[in-house]
């Protein structure tokens, strides 16, 4: 193995090329943390509407709590409103946030219905002024996750990452899927390749990275700078680990104990409880339990 040279998004030095992927009602705080814990060099937040009317609501508070959070704080925006994209990166900042993340990546039906999400690849100038607006309101890093596009025939991923670099976008994931693709089908790592081919900002590969030898193939063959994980983490924190290690060493730590199992879930079902109390906290836990 090649040692990893050092890397960066931005001004904001990166540790390792394993990034756990922002995923609504799961990318808590206490997530994140067990993320970073076990071997993500990044772990953004859950995604944050930037309406005015949700700003101040419970869950966006929540959302936004970063006290006592361990590593680098990334805030993920969702939102079509580039005034209220600013501002809400600015709001960002002040909470600790040393990189700000657009999201264009989210296919989910009641999120696209509102025209944000992955909706707004099909609007290319709206993106423009989005990410215009958010490079200028903060000084740190500002990153964009997208899909490949709308739908098999409305691919505009290079494109974007293009306007992205273009309007000063300092890094892009893409997840290697249309927005009418889902979590459905065969990864499209080829777009992702393309994206790399066609900017000089980084890449990270975002789509079905499940194991050490998987995220290794696709560095490989994209290109990219990174990988993101998502659903594949969800119940098994140790995966980064696994992979951060297999890309630095060689070396695959293999899975944990059922000791080191009980000991992580125990810990993180506590964490939740605390975190969102004794209504919401059993609730909550129930999902990361049933994955565990």
């Amino acid at each position: 193995m090649q040692p990893q040279a050092p890397w960066s998004i931005g001004s904001v030095a990166l540790t390792g090329r394993v990034m756990a992927a922002p995923m609504a009602g799961v990318s808590d705080r206490i997530f994140r943390d067990l993320a970073r814990e076990h071997g993500a060099a990044l772990a953004a937040s859950e995604m944050i509407a930037t309406q005015p009317a949700l700003m101040n609501t419970t869950q966006t508070r929540r959302r936004l709590d970063h006290e006592g959070e361990l590593g680098l704080i990334c805030v993920q925006l969702l939102g079509a409103a580039p005034e209220q994209m600013a501002l809400a990166a600015q709001r960002g900042v002040e909470q600790g946030a040393r990189l700000i993340d657009i999201n264009l990546g989210c296919p989910a039906k009641k999120v696209c219905k509102k025209l944000v999400g992955s909706a707004l690849m099909r609007d290319e100038p709206l993106v423009a002024e989005i990410l215009a607006a958010v490079v200028s309101a903060v000084r740190v890093p500002v990153t964009l996750k997208m899909r490949t596009g709308w739908s098999p025939d409305q691919r505009n991923a290079v494109r974007i990452a293009r306007l992205a670099e273009a309007i000063g976008i300092s890094a892009v994931a893409v997840h290697g899927r249309t927005r009418q693709c889902k979590y459905q089908g065969t990864v499209e790592y080829d777009t992702v390749r393309a994206v790399k081919k066609a900017v000089s900002i980084p890449v990270i590969a975002n789509g079905d990275i499940d194991s050490p030898l998987k995220a290794r193939e696709v560095l490989s063959y994209t290109k990219a700078d990174a990988v993101m994980i998502g659903r594949a983490a969800q119940g098994n924190p140790w995966l980064f680990g696994r992979v951060d290690c297999f890309l630095k060493e060689g070396r695959d730590p293999g899975n944990p104990t059922a000791a080191e199992i009980r000991e992580t879930l125990l810990r993180h079902l506590e964490a939740l409880y605390v975190f969102y109390g004794l209504r919401d906290g059993p609730r909550i836990a129930r999902k990361h339990f049933s994955w565990y």
